[in-house]
């Protein structure tokens, strides 16, 4: 049957595994009348009825609560039916063919919020809040999704909107009155004014990029020679024998990966293979994925062993990392992401941790000293993680965000800039008034005033179907 938005779908709307409550959602035009044919009544709105659910021979498939909510006062829009009985897979699968035998079909991932968008109970910002909700990984991003959800992310779009519909309004007004020699705004007022929302707009965007912090994480890739304490670095920051330790070289023949919080932040660690020369074909695979996976980290810890160093000033320091940096063609983008870490300074003549700069073309790297082995300087590690990661906790919170959103925003004020320096050349203001008209679909496109049915369907697919 092809999917459209006229038809009742079905779906079960909680998790697959035993549990003790399961719930099969219904919605559309045809649910009240598949609720009077399963529970043998026709159920009041927004009343929780204790009752049977039948099957079409009139045999009882289960027993729970049945709630109608009658549209437009429901999560979708629609007549919205939940059945809620037992958790069990076999009774939950039972109840849904039941439905599906009633001229139902089978809900699409996310069409539930989907229909809950286009019936305008949401917007695509809180539609996809949502699923971070759902999926967030610590309690910084539930708060985070829950901000967004309640919409004062939306909010402060939309002021941001209003905004530009006032100057808009003034300007197009002075292009109507031109000829009159009616001046609606004046430049110094019109400049003003897309400051100002030039600077509410930084403030918006530096919200939703901490939420992109909180939801994405950082990823973090650990590198350096065969047996410098890579994996035995993994393991203590992740808390878990993730990866094999032993004092053979080479051990490490993969990308293996781990994941922390630290104070909430998610860091997606990765123990690579040792670099150095070898014939072992299976080696060379490991280094290149290890290669592989330094170019496209956001940060790499660079391990080297205190033991072999022959001074630990940071002129003895200075040759190593050359030598990396040349070996592994890192760029300058790629040196503002190093930390340079000095593993197993327990076995050293110098076991103070502590943390300290080095300069190197021109770039100072962070120098940490520490023992993976005793956890001697990991607190100084964690610390330092956090303070590179660029999460910084606002006053006025996080919202969880996508790289859409961030993309849409940097467009908006591009456009904003590029009108205040039309302004200030004195240039049409025909031209300004695109440059804002183009914000302003640019943030429309953020909460789905401006969608495609393109990113409509990239967005809900990545939902479960029950949602």
């Amino acid at each position: 049957m092809p999917a459209t938005h006229n038809d009742t779908i079905c779906a079960i709307a909680t998790g697959t595994s035993r549990a003790g409550i399961g719930i099969v959602r219904v919605s559309g035009s045809q649910t009240l009348s598949v609720g009077e044919k399963i529970l043998g009544f026709k159920p009041n709105p927004r009343y929780a009825h204790s009752c049977n659910f039948y099957a079409d021979n009139g045999s009882i498939i289960d027993n729970g609560l049945a709630i109608f909510f009658e549209k437009p006062s429901s999560y979708t829009g629609e007549d919205v039916l939940e059945l809620q009985g037992h958790g069990g897979i076999q009774i939950l699968s039972a109840v849904l063919e039941r439905v599906l035998s009633l001229n139902v079909r089978q809900a699409n991932p996310g069409e539930f919020t989907e229909r809950a968008f286009l019936n305008g109970k949401i917007d695509l910002l809180q539609a996809e809040a949502i699923a971070d909700l759902i999926d967030a990984s610590s309690k910084e991003l539930a708060r985070s999704a829950a901000r967004s959800l309640q919409g004062e992310f939306s909010a402060r779009i939309e002021e941001l909107q209003e905004q530009l519909t006032v100057t808009r309004v003034n300007v197009e007004a002075s292009i109507d009155f031109y000829d009159d020699d009616i001046n609606i705004i004046s430049e110094t007022r019109l400049r003003a004014a897309l400051n100002n929302t030039i600077e509410d707009l930084d403030r918006v965007f530096q919200q939703a990029n901490q939420g992109i912090i909180l939801k994405d994480g950082i990823l973090v890739v650990i590198a350096g020679e065969p047996n410098v304490g890579k994996s035995s670095l993994l393991n203590t920051l992740a808390g878990l024998d993730s990866a094999i330790v032993t004092d053979i070289p080479g051990t490490t023949r993969d990308v293996l990966k781990a994941e922390v919080s630290i104070d909430g932040i998610p860091f997606h660690l990765s123990d690579t293979a040792g670099l150095r020369e070898s014939i072992d074909p299976v080696e060379q695979e490991g280094i290149n994925r290890a290669k592989s996976a330094i170019a496209h980290a956001d940060q790499i810890l660079l391990l080297v062993d205190a033991t072999t160093l022959n001074q630990q000033d940071t002129d003895g320091l200075q040759p190593i990392l050359k030598a990396y940096v040349s070996d592994l063609s890192l760029t300058p983008q790629s040196l503002t992401n190093l930390t340079l870490i000095i593993n197993k300074i327990d076995l050293s003549k110098d076991p103070n941790p502590g943390l300290s700069k080095i300069l190197i073309d021109k770039k100072n790297i962070p120098v940490i000293r520490l023992s993976a082995k005793t956890k001697i300087g990991i607190d100084v590690l964690k610390s330092h993680l956090k303070n590179i990661s660029g999460y910084k906790t606002l006053a006025s919170g996080s919202y969880s965000a996508r790289h859409r959103h961030l993309l849409a925003l940097t467009k908006a004020k591009e456009l904003l800039i590029s009108a205040n320096e039309k302004a200030s050349k004195h240039l049409h203001l025909e031209l300004v008034a695109e440059d804002l008209r183009l914000a302003q679909q640019s943030l429309g496109n953020i909460t789905g005033e401006f969608s495609t049915d393109d990113l409509l369907e990239e967005i809900f697919s990545s939902f479960c179907v029950g949602k």
